[in-house]
């Protein structure tokens, strides 16, 4: 595979400074990986995805937190449980948390795409300090997708692998050509070759809004400007209307994996909402927009 030799190594590098955890639920196992010290913090990866959707926020956010990234059930190196719904999802990763940071401990949580939906339905089953949505699904609002995706499982060379990874960054995951460089290329390869668990009717699906309410704690919902799985602009002051605890930010610069194409602004919107009150200010909103070049 053409990814650039330096794009595996900063893989390797963040993976060697976590400590695994492997933990067993009715038979299965999900792998965890734990980051740094402080309050627990857990973050859940997108759907077609693994625990390196986070790859350039974790070291940010572990120098003040103890991290916690699973490779949720049918992902990455987590076994698939029986049955692909969002309610055993849910409780695998929720019976594998406590197992690590006990039933009672409040925690704060974010997801990423389908990991937001996810985050949402965990968010109502347990203590849930502070809540961050990243481009959630499950909104069941239309998509804004102008071009199709190709399957790249019909790639016959690498290098027909690697151009069918770079599209379809660029066309649902990304906004920018630069964003699509050799570090997201891979870790969109190894996630989407991992991946067995069917996220996708779920996503498009209803649900978010119900589990938020259930949930009725502080959220923040951040989608990037140009995010093709939602019109923001529109569904994030919808959903923020519904819920007294809610804010939103729209970064500028950034499509659907906002996290990795402006992770500077979103870490610290991330660090912000964490660490202050129900609001951001309107210091944090100048700060977010002059962040974005």
């Amino acid at each position: 595979m053409p990814n650039s030799l330096a794009a595996q190594q900063q893989i390797a590098v963040l993976d060697a400074r976590a400590t695994r955890h492997a933990v067993t639920h009715e038979g299965k196992t999900v792998q965890w990986r734990r980051f740094g010290n402080g309050a627990p913090l857990v973050l859940l990866h997108g759907g077609h995805g693994s625990w390196m959707h986070w790859v350039r926020n974790i070291e940010s956010l572990a120098a003040r937190h103890t991290v916690w990234v699973p490779n949720m059930p049918g992902y990455g190196d987590s076994d698939l449980p029986d049955g692909d719904t969002l309610d055993t999802l849910v409780t695998f990763l929720g019976k594998t948390l406590n197992q690590l940071v006990g039933p009672r401990t409040r925690i704060s949580l974010a997801g990423f795409s389908f990991g937001g939906l996810v985050a949402a339905h965990l968010a109502a089953t347990r203590p849930v300090e502070r809540l961050a949505l990243l481009g959630p699904g499950g909104h069941a609002s239309p998509r804004r997708q102008a071009e199709p995706m190709v399957n790249w499982r019909e790639a016959a060379t690498d290098a027909e692998l690697d151009a069918a990874m770079r599209h379809n960054l660029s066309v649902f995951m990304l906004s920018s050509s630069k964003a699509v460089d050799d570090l997201a290329t891979r870790v969109h390869l190894l996630s989407c070759q991992h991946t067995r668990f069917r996220s996708k009717n779920l996503s498009q699906g209803g649900g978010l809004a119900e589990a938020l309410k259930a949930y009725g704690g502080p959220t923040l919902l951040i989608w990037g400007e140009h995010d093709v799985t939602a019109d923001p602009a529109r569904i994030a002051p919808a959903l923020a209307a519904e819920m007294p605890q809610t804010d939103y930010r729209i970064v500028e610069g950034a499509g659907h994996w906002v996290q990795f194409e402006q992770a500077e602004a979103v870490n610290f919107l991330l660090q912000t909402w964490l660490g202050c009150g129900d609001k951001l200010t309107p210091d944090h909103i100048a700060y977010q927009n002059e962040g974005q070049g």
